[in-house]
């Protein structure tokens, strides 16, 4: 069972990410900001992380990318950024951090499963 980590600070569209994804046969861990999320990622090994770039504290999600990808053990874990900023710019930060996609909101369900199986090679 693929496991997938998602990452934002509205509760609500963490349940939303996670209802799409419980269609599939994964494992789902969800944290509510930066520092939650790096911890959470170091105890599951997540195979996927979906991650929001804007969040409260000192973490956003650019900086818990560069982390994840300076950490050994979560270095190989695919990223996929999903975030209200959708500039040209915003894309190309995320990745010079270590993005390997990026993901718009509002997003479609179906469009994000899709996304997901992509990544996870499904």
């Amino acid at each position: 069972m693929k496991k997938i980590l998602v990452v934002d600070d509205q509760l609500e569209v963490r349940e939303l990410v996670e209802a799409t994804l419980n269609i599939g046969d994964y494992e789902i861990h969800k944290a509510g900001d930066g520092e939650s999320a790096l911890k959470m990622a170091a105890k599951t090994h997540p195979d996927l992380i979906i991650l929001d770039v804007m969040m409260p504290g000192s973490i956003d999600g650019y900086e818990v990318c560069r982390r994840l990808r300076a950490n050994p053990e979560t270095a190989t874990s695919s990223i996929v950024m999903l975030t209200a900023r959708g500039q040209e710019a915003d894309r190309q930060k995320g990745k010079e951090v270590g993005a390997d996609d990026y993901f718009a909101k509002p997003f479609s369900p179906l469009e994000l499963l899709n996304k997901v199986e992509e990544m996870l090679g499904e």
